[in-house]
């Protein structure tokens, strides 16, 4: 872990429950931080002594209409239970991340994206109507006809607890996709696929090797994917069993004992081997050749291996993610990985997606396209790693970038201000004091960077 606090939990079950915490946190003098699943990678979900509001067990689908795709749940429903309640019916969420694990709550406090972002755009744009709870235990409830919608949506939990969503889902014909995988020689190449292959395909997204250099800098493998279409009113892959994950890998060795086999690679040397490894495979096993693929196999990479954190121990691990405008990517994206590997803390991966701007408040999104990159922490090397990720944030707003805050560890006051603006930041303190005057709802996060 690198991030961690001391906080006192409470895991309410019904809205009236969380108005309680609140009152609670009120004769108590003490601050609330919101909490999902803890999938965000930062300090986004804890704060020092303060009460941790943990959603999880608000986990109802309360309607569910096969007719429309519309979708009523409590916010502490995670994005599987949303598709395996939907997807027998032919509906499938509109937006996903690389996990199934975040609640809705949590997916909207950071307005996540996924690797349809840049037709789709965020979670958000999907939502039909969300409730929420003030801290002064006052209930409203909002919809894209209201400006504070656009508010509490991306607000980082700050602003109040979201207890219930309606979401719009997606019709799907099936279960499957079909995914062209592209191998990939060098940064040109990276950004001529994305342009040629983001008209048509439904879903794109690039693994890239961070620790390819010169001529071969940017190299990589792509894979573009394009939902199926199946005759028959149930298709077989709209089936859970279709969809469920495998518990093993290759030669029946269990999944659960991956991250122990990953471990004694999980260093420099051989991430570098393992990242060359699978560019060379990727030249020849499967390159050009479209082939099927199941919605959750495709989407929720992050699950395949259940613990995969624990590779990173005892350090953990640090995700930068930075977004950045079309006509500057190319040249940022590069000069990350060249300033990663001049002070060799290159990131252990690396994956790039195609993004579209949207009007929300603390919006991630740009015309352009995102970096996710892995860093591994360790003790020894903390200051260094901050000072990398300095130097990149120094980049990314140089080039009119932003950040996204579910994948942050490392920005500086001066880099919010400067990415969010002043007229953002202003709207969002005016919220803050008409919605949560005594400053109740905080964040280790939103210490850090001074939001609070």
């Amino acid at each position: 872990m690198v991030s961690g606090a001391d906080a006192f939990v409470f895991e309410p079950r019904t809205e009236a429950d969380v108005i309680r915490v609140f009152q609670v946190a009120r004769e108590s003098g003490r601050k609330v931080a919101l909490r999902g699943n803890g999938r965000s990678y930062g300090d986004a979900n804890i704060a020092e002594e303060a009460i941790v509001l943990d959603i999880c067990r608000m986990n109802r689908i309360l309607e569910w209409n096969p007719e429309t795709g519309v979708l009523h749940a409590e916010a502490g429903v995670t994005i599987e239970q949303l598709w395996r309640t939907s997807l027998g019916d032919g509906w499938w969420p509109p937006v996903v991340s690389g996990t199934m694990f975040p609640t809705l709550a949590g997916a909207l406090a950071m307005n996540i994206h996924g690797k349809n972002a840049f037709h789709a755009g965020t979670i958000g744009e999907h939502v039909t109507a969300v409730r929420a709870v003030l801290p002064s235990g006052s209930v409203l409830t909002l919809t894209p006809a209201d400006d504070a919608f656009y508010e509490l949506i991306s607000s980082a939990g700050l602003l109040a607890a979201i207890t219930e969503v309606k979401i719009q889902m997606r019709a799907v014909a099936s279960g499957d996709l079909r995914v062209l995988p592209l191998s990939i020689a060098n940064w040109d190449e990276q950004f001529a696929a994305f342009e040629s292959l983001a008209d048509g395909a439904d879903y794109l997204v690039s693994w890239i090797d961070a620790f390819a250099s010169g001529r071969s800098a940017g190299r990589g493998l792509v894979h573009a994917a394009w939902y199926q279409e199946e005759s028959g009113a149930r298709p077989h892959s709209l089936r859970e069993d279709h969809q469920d994950l495998p518990d093993t890998l290759m030669f029946g060795l269990p999944k659960s004992m991956m991250s122990n086999f990953l471990r004694p690679f999980n260093r420099r040397g051989g991430m570098r081997l393992i990242n060359a490894a699978k560019f060379r495979a990727s030249r020849t096993l499967g390159n050009g050749r479209p082939h099927p693929d199941s919605l959750v196999g495709f989407s929720f990479l992050l699950d395949y291996v259940p613990n995969w954190r624990n590779a990173y121990q005892p350090g953990g691990f640090i995700q930068y993610q930075s977004f950045v405008p079309k006509e500057h990517a190319r040249r940022v994206f590069a000069e990350q990985f060249r300033l990663a590997q001049e002070v060799k803390q290159e990131p252990f991966l690396a994956v790039m997606k195609r993004h579209r701007p949207d009007r929300f408040l603390f919006s991630h999104a740009v015309d352009g396209y995102s970096l996710a990159l892995d860093f591994k922490h360790t003790a020894k090397r903390h200051d260094d790693l901050w000072r990398l990720c300095h130097r990149m944030n120094d980049l990314v707003l140089a080039a009119g970038g932003r950040f996204y805050f579910a994948k942050d560890s490392t920005l500086r006051p001066s880099d919010v201000t400067q990415y969010l603006g002043e007229e953002t930041i202003a709207r969002f303190r005016a919220r803050k004091a008409e919605w949560d005057p005594e400053g109740m709802l905080t964040s280790g996060l939103a210490q850090r960077v001074g939001l609070v």
